[in-house]
């Protein structure tokens, strides 16, 4: 039995009175007749697996209503630890896995418990002798082979175990009292529920298979002993970013441990897709260890994003209305967050209270990154200036990586053309700048057969896209299609009665000089790390060269999703 530290000796004024468990931090049950008669003030409880851990102070705080007799219903007390104890509690199988349903195949089942003369606890082997259910309340254990140890004083209250996986099935109540007859009682857990329904929360569904429920279990321990449990923010997240389109929602309180968001899946979650949530959940538990504690990535290491989808279009109903969809994207799933078509007015408050909801649905320990899908004619809008929440006048561009994107890319074959292009630049040490600049811009057409080279990365302007001569080549970029597209929205104004020769002194060029110098040596795939830093710069000092800089940024292989492309809006703007 792995996993045994949860098994708990119940003492009354130092003596041993009977057995217990541990099924949360703060809870140990045992019958009630093990506690009747205890001294309230000098009731402990010991984990004896725990050598060295002293006993812990406790108190009753439910009971099954046991009238005090051998054969009276109720016999449960739910006991209080005065502080939570350190130890991983048990975990419960479901109500039928103690029916083997296999003619001839009965499973061995384990008590630990204290009888006289072992006060370090001692095993017992059992079986159940039917599924039968004796006064609605008790299922008779017998001896898995004659000699065995019998059940006696000592053994009350102890969990009664599946031997292959640990689990709790049920709670020893009584033996059989005759010397020479080695069987006895067992209250099972949903018997168990009944009198205290806080258990029903720990009882895990059978749609999930042993295995998948132990390697969970392995695996929630091993990140509580290793400091991953995160904070409840982090662990609605995990839940929100597994969960399935018919699971529940993560409760409103969230979860106050990580084997609380497991318990929840594993015991809210049933169904045809049963298997599948654990099995994602498992894999978002496993992430965890694959990033630092405070979920930052490695010095160095490339970005594992999970990014958030704002996508704006226009309405159809008039210039005072937008079309907005928020979606995350995690796990190579995209979850919706929100649609709707709201009043430009409301726009950013629209999009600040969709973006936080999102985040339930990232990934822990991968980096987040919001990209915001704008039509070509507004590409250029300061969506990085925006506040990041209503109390917080921070720009959003300052507090996440944050990129835009033409609506226009998103056809099929422009991403098919993009995927190809970003498999090869995970291979690229740098991001190198072509400059578009002021004086001599290339024609178009030869700009587009550059772009589209093996060597070619990033196209910076030294104009805005609004810009009247280089506009020809803002668009010949975007449809190349260049993965990286950078410039100023302030740039160079290149107005129509005098044009900029480029060269000393133009705004454009001093842009694209210090952009080149900046991120040369950047991997495209951390360039939005990159401007991060290079926004929150410009924001704490006046006149900084990148404070208005815009990044088009583009890898379709992050909003991959197995069920299609994002769903169009449900209802039509116009109507």
């Amino acid at each position: 039995m792995n996993s045994a530290d949860w098994h708990a000796r119940v003492e009354s004024a130092g003596r041993v009175a009977g057995a217990g468990f541990l099924v949360t931090p703060r809870r140990v049950l045992t019958c009630a007749h093990v506690v009747h008669e205890a001294d309230p003030q000098a009731l402990t409880v010991t984990f004896t697996e725990r050598p060295g851990l002293p006993a812990v102070p406790a108190r009753v705080i439910a009971d099954g209503g046991w009238g005090g007799g051998t054969a009276d219903p109720g016999d449960l007390a739910v006991l209080e630890l005065a502080y939570d104890a350190p130890i991983a509690p048990a975990a419960l199988a479901p109500v039928d896995a103690a029916h083997d349903r296999r003619p001839g195949r009965p499973r061995k089942l384990v008590v630990y418990g204290f009888p006289l003369g072992f006060d370090e606890g001692t095993l017992a082997e059992y079986r159940i002798t039917a599924t039968q259910l004796l006064n609605r309340e008790w299922i008779q254990l017998e001896a898995w082979q004659p000699g065995g140890q019998p059940l006696a004083p000592g053994f009350s209250g102890a969990a009664v175990t599946l031997a292959d996986t640990g689990e709790v099935v049920g709670m020893v109540t009584a033996a059989a009292g005759d010397r020479g007859v080695h069987n006895g009682r067992m209250m099972p857990t949903e018997v168990m529920a009944r009198y205290w329904p806080d258990l029903e929360g720990l009882v895990p569904t059978s749609d999930h298979r042993t295995a998948d429920r132990a390697r969970l279990r392995e695996l929630v321990e091993r990140a509580v002993r290793e400091g991953l449990d995160g904070d409840p923010g982090r662990r609605v997240r995990l839940y929100e970013s597994a969960r399935g389109p018919l699971d529940p929602d993560a409760p409103e309180e969230g979860f106050d441990s990580l084997w609380a968001a497991a318990l929840f899946v594993l015991c809210e979650v049933d169904g045809d897709d049963a298997a599948a949530s654990v099995a994602r959940f498992t894999a978002q538990v496993e992430a965890l260890f694959r990033a630092p504690a405070d979920g930052a990535a490695e010095p160095g290491a490339a970005p594992d994003w999970s990014p958030i989808l704002v996508d704006l279009q226009h309405s159809g109903a008039g210039d005072g209305h937008v079309r907005v969809e928020v979606s995350a994207y995690s796990g190579g799933r995209r979850h919706p967050v929100g649609s709707d078509t709201v009043p430009q007015a409301g726009l950013r408050a629209y999009v600040q209270d969709r973006i936080e909801a999102a985040f339930r649905y990232l990934t822990p320990g991968c980096d987040e990154l919001l990209a915001f899908a704008l039509p070509r004619d507004w590409i250029d809008l300061p969506v990085d200036r925006w506040a990041s929440t209503p109390d917080d006048d921070t720009p959003l561009g300052c507090v996440y990586p944050l990129v835009v994107t033409d609506q226009a890319r998103r056809r099929a074959g422009v991403r098919h053309q993009l995927t190809r292009v970003w498999n090869r630049l995970d291979a690229a040490p740098g991001a190198r700048v072509h400059r578009v600049e002021c004086g001599s811009p290339e024609e178009p057409r030869r700009l587009r057969m550059r772009l589209r080279r093996d060597d070619a990365c990033l196209a910076g302007f030294a104009t805005a896209p609004a810009a009247s001569r280089t506009r020809p080549h803002f668009d010949t970029s975007l449809n190349a299609p260049a993965p990286m597209v950078v410039w100023s929205r302030e740039g160079c104004h290149d107005g129509p009665d005098e044009a900029c020769a480029g060269g000393d002194g133009c705004a454009g060029k001093t842009f694209l000089d210090e952009l080149d110098s900046c991120v040369s040596g950047v991997p495209p795939a951390e360039l939005p790390r990159r401007v991060l830093a290079l926004r929150e710069e410009a924001d704490a000092e006046e006149g900084h060269w990148a404070h208005d800089i815009q990044l088009l940024w583009d890898d379709p292989r992050l909003f991959a999703d197995p069920h299609g492309d994002p769903a169009p809006h449900p209802h039509s703007p116009v109507t």
